[in-house]
C-alpha cells in the first residue's frame, strides 16, 4: 500500500529555502511512489521537460494528466533520489524562484533546472511551473575524462609494447573491417564530429563518414564571405571551447580549420572522401547493411545504429521554373555559390531573401557586381548586435562569462524553457529590439523590404525552431538594401528567358547569373535517397514543433520532430542544427546510444506519432 505523508505547505523564506522545501516534498512523494502527491507538486499549467533522464527520449509532458501518465510508466524503473541544488537559488520576480539541481536515477547521474511559484488556488503553496531533467552520465560507464582520464604513459612493464600512435593506427585499420562500428554517422560537419567525439569518449565503436576531402570542407567550400552569425559564446563544441582570442563571428575558413583540428585532437574516427550509397535495416538481426564508396573502394558496413547528421536541412530546394533550359547564363543553388569573383561585370539575380540571399548579395555588391534580390515573401530581420546584446547577452556573452555563467549553465537555462511557452518569453525581447532599432526598420520598409517578426511576433528563435527559415541576422546587407545598393524586387517566379528572370506580374529582370537561395527540404530527403521512401515516410517529417504557424503544421509535438531521439524506424536517428544544438544535444543522443551499446534497458516513453510524411 502506498504511504501518504502530509505535504509541507509554505512559501515563506528565502528562495533557497523555498526550493529546498519543494525538492524535499517532491523527493518524498517519488520515494513513496505516490503519483498523485508527486503530480500535485506541479501547477495545473506546468511543464516537465525531460532529456533522457526519465523517458529515454526527448520529451515534454504538460499538465497534471501527462505528468501522472509519465510517472506511472517510468517512476518504478527510474527510481530518482538525492535531489539537491548545485548552487544558491535565485529570485526571478513575480513570486518565481529558480535553481539548478542534481539528482540520481537507477542508471545515471542527472542535472536539471526548476522554477516554482505560489499556487493561488492552493493557499499560495509553492508548486513547480517548469522542471528540466537531463541525464548527464551513466553509472559505471563514465567518460574517460577528468578523474577518469587515461594515464597515457606506461609506468612499469606492459605486455603491449605498442605506442599510443601505433594503437590508434591499428584501431583505424580494424574499424569497419574486422571490427564493425556500433554506430555509423553520415555527415561530418559540426553535428557528426561533435557526436563522434562524445561516442569516442564513451568507448562506443563509431565511424563518421563524409563525402568531402577534409573535415571542415563543408564550410571551406561555401562562398568566401560566409561567417557565423551566432556569437562565439553560443558556438563552443564539446570538451574543447574556442580559445579566448577567437573572433566573435568566425569566418568560414577558421571554422573549417577548427573542425579539422578538433577531429584530429579528439581522435574522432573520420572517413573522408566517403559516400553512403544505400542502407537497409534487417528487422531480425537488428542492424543495418550500408553500402559505401570510400575513395573508390566499395565497402559494406553493418552498424546497429545509423545516424543522419546532415544538418537541420535536407537537400537543396530548387524551384522548377519554365525556361530554365532556355536560360543562356549560369544557374546554381546558394549551397553551390562560389562567391563574387567570377561575376564581375555581370548581372546576378538572387532568388530569396533569407540569410544566404543577403550574404551573397552583400558580397556581390561589395565587389562591384550588379545584384538584384527577389523577395517572394516577408522576412524577419534582426541586427546581429541587437541579437547578441538583447536576446543572448544574459547567457552567451563576455559579460555573462564574467558574471559566472558557464556554457553548461547557459545551455540548461535555455533548455529549461518549454517550447509551449517559449514564445511568451521571446515576444518582449523582440518588442525591445523593434523599439531600439525603429529607425533601422523604418529605413528598410521605406526601401520596400517586406518585414515580419513571425506569426506571433516572437522573432528569430521561434522561426528557427518552427521552420528553420524565414529570417536574416543582419551583418550589413540590410543597409545596402535600404540605400539601394542591393536592388530589390518583389514577386513570384514565372519563367526564365534566354537573358532574364520574369516574375508573375510581368517584371523582367536582366540576368547573366541566377542564384537560387531558396532553402532546403526536410532532412528526410536524405533518408529517402539512402533507405527508400517507405522508411522516410515511416519516420515522417523532421524538424518543427507542430505550432500551426507558417510552414510548421500541427498537431503540437512539444519537441523538435525526430531530432536527437528514437524514431519510428528502429536504429535510425537524426542529429543536426546549429553549433549550439550540435554541442548540447549530442550529449543526450550519445548517452542513448551508449546505453543501448552496453545492453542497458532503454524503454522509450512517448515515442512520437507520425503526422506528416517526409
Amino acid at each position: 500500500m502506498t504511504q501518504t505523508l502530509e505535504p509541507v505547505v509554505s512559501v515563506d523564506g528565502t528562495p533557497q529555502q523555498r526550493i529546498d522545501t519543494w525538492l524535499r516534498e517532491f523527493e518524498a512523494a517519488l520515494e513513496a511512489r505516490d503519483i498523485g502527491r508527486a503530480t500535485d507538486a506541479f501547477l495545473t499549467d506546468s511543464y516537465w521537460r525531460d532529456l533522457t533522464a526519465f523517458t529515454w527520449n526527448i520529451k515534454t509532458v504538460e499538465g497534471h494528466e501527462q505528468i501522472a501518465d509519465m510517472l506511472t510508466a517510468r517512476l518504478a524503473d527510474t527510481r530518482p533520489a538525492e535531489f539537491t541544488t548545485t548552487e544558491p537559488a535565485t529570485d526571478d520576480g513575480d513570486g518565481v524562484v529558480s535553481a539548478f539541481m542534481a539528482f540520481e536515477t537507477s542508471v545515471g547521474r542527472c542535472e536539471g533546472h526548476l522554477r516554482i511559484r505560489p499556487d493561488d488556488a492552493d493557499d499560495g503553496r509553492d508548486k513547480a511551473w517548469t522542471l528540466l531533467t537531463t541525464l548527464q552520465e551513466l553509472k559505471g560507464h563514465e567518460e574517460a575524462a577528468g578523474p577518469n582520464r587515461p594515464l597515457g604513459a606506461v609506468h612499469g612493464s606492459d605486455p603491449d609494447t605498442r605506442s599510443w600512435a601505433e594503437k590508434k593506427a591499428d584501431e583505424d585499420l580494424e574499424l569497419g573491417r574486422s571490427v564493425q562500428p556500433y554506430v555509423l554517422i553520415v555527415g561530418g560537419g559540426q553535428g557528426g564530429i561533435a557526436l563522434g567525439a562524445r561516442l569516442r569518449q564513451l568507448g562506443v565503436p563509431s565511424i563518421v563518414v563524409d563525402r568531402h576531402e577534409r573535415p571542415g570542407d563543408q564550410w571551406r567550400k561555401r562562398y568566401k564571405s560566409l561567417c557565423l552569425h551566432d556569437p562565439v559564446w553560443y558556438d563552443h563544441l564539446p570538451y574543447l571551447p574556442f580559445p579566448a582570442n577567437w573572433p566573435v563571428f568566425a569566418p568560414k575558413d577558421k571554422i573549417g580549420d577548427w573542425l579539422e583540428f578538433y577531429t584530429k585532437v579528439m581522435e574522432v574516427p573520420y572517413w573522408s572522401k566517403t559516400t553512403c550509397l544505400s542502407a537497409a535495416y534487417d528487422e531480425n538481426e537488428g542492424r543495418w547493411t550500408v553500402e559505401i564508396d570510400r575513395d573508390g573502394e566499395r565497402m559494406v558496413l553493418q552498424p546497429t545504429q545509423f545516424v543522419l547528421a546532415t544538418g537541420m536541412s535536407g537537400k537543396p530546394a530548387i524551384p522548377t521554373v519554365p525556361g530554365q533550359d532556355l536560360f543562356a547564363g549560369e544557374q546554381h543553388h546558394s549551397s553551390r555559390h562560389p562567391g563574387p569573383d567570377a561575376y564581375i561585370g555581370k548581372k546576378v539575380v538572387v532568388i530569396g531573401s533569407n540569410n544566404s540571399a543577403h550574404d551573397i548579395c552583400k558580397a556581390l555588391v561589395d565587389n562591384g557586381v550588379d545584384a538584384t534580390m527577389v523577395q517572394r515573401s516577408s522576412t524577419h530581420i534582426v541586427k546581429s548586435d541587437s541579437l547578441r546584446s538583447i536576446a543572448l547577452g544574459s547567457l552567451y556573452s563576455e559579460e555573462a562569462v564574467a558574471s559566472g555563467m558557464t556554457t553548461k549553465k547557459a545551455d540548461l537555462t535555455f533548455a529549461s524553457l518549454p517550447y509551449r511557452i517559449m514564445h511568451q518569453f521571446q515576444v518582449p525581447v523582440y518588442d525591445e529590439i523593434r523599439r531600439q532599432d525603429k529607425e533601422f526598420y523604418d529605413r528598410l520598409e521605406a526601401a520596400g523590404f517586406q518585414l515580419d517578426f513571425g506569426d506571433d511576433d516572437s522573432g528569430l528563435f521561434m522561426k528557427y525552431l518552427r521552420r528553420g527559415s524565414g529570417y536574416y541576422i543582419d551583418v550589413g546587407a540590410s543597409e545596402l538594401i535600404a540605400d539601394g545598393t542591393i536592388k530589390l524586387v518583389h514577386g513570384q517566379l514565372d519563367h526564365l528567358t534566354e537573358t532574364a528572370v520574369v516574375l508573375a506580374d510581368g517584371t523582367e529582370i536582366p540576368a547573366d547569373v541566377v542564384v537560387y537561395a531558396t532553402g532546403y527540404g526536410s532532412m528526410n530527403g536524405w533518408a529517402a535517397d539512402l533507405m527508400g521512401q517507405e522508411v522516410a515516410d515511416r519516420v515522417g517529417k523532421v524538424w518543427g514543433l507542430g505550432s500551426e504557424t507558417t510552414k510548421d503544421p500541427g498537431p503540437w509535438e512539444g519537441e523538435q520532430r525526430n531530432m536527437w531521439k528514437p524514431t519510428q524506424q528502429p536504429g535510425l536517428w537524426f542529429h543536426g542544427g546549429n553549433l549550439h544544438q550540435s554541442r548540447h544535444y549530442s550529449l543526450y543522443l550519445a548517452l542513448q546510444l551508449k546505453a543501448r551499446f552496453e545492453g542497458i534497458p532503454t524503454p522509450v516513453y512517448g515515442l512520437a506519432d507520425v503526422h506528416h510524411l517526409s
